[in-house]
């Protein structure tokens, strides 16, 4: 079964791709990004691991409490999308385009 292979080649090719994901891992941490809703009243920012680092919040919105709900919601999850995006974009990248997610 493993006739011809090179192993020593194999393992300096695992090692570079595991060094490859370690420098993604903490690009992707570095990388900010921010969604904006309710026409830029409520904005949200997020690293690329998809942790909330920021909350900026229109004054008006103070006052209406249910409307602050809705679109902090909302923002917040577009903030988790872009990030889940900016991983896979980067995965793909280590992985020469090769989909490790499945689909297209």
């Amino acid at each position: 079964m493993f006739e011809g292979m090179d192993l020593n080649k194999m393992q300096e090719m695992l090692k570079g791709m595991q060094e490859k994901a370690q420098e993604m891992e903490q690009q992707i941490k570095s990388t900010t990004l921010t969604a904006k809703g309710g026409g830029g009243l409520v904005e949200v920012s997020a690293n690329g691991a998809g942790e909330i680092i920021d909350i900026n919040i229109d004054d008006s919105l103070l006052e209406d409490k249910e409307s602050l709900q809705i679109l902090l919601i909302s923002t917040i999850n577009d903030a988790l999308k872009m990030a889940e995006d900016n991983k896979k974009s980067q995965a793909l990248n280590i992985f020469g385009g090769l989909n490790p997610f499945g689909g297209s």
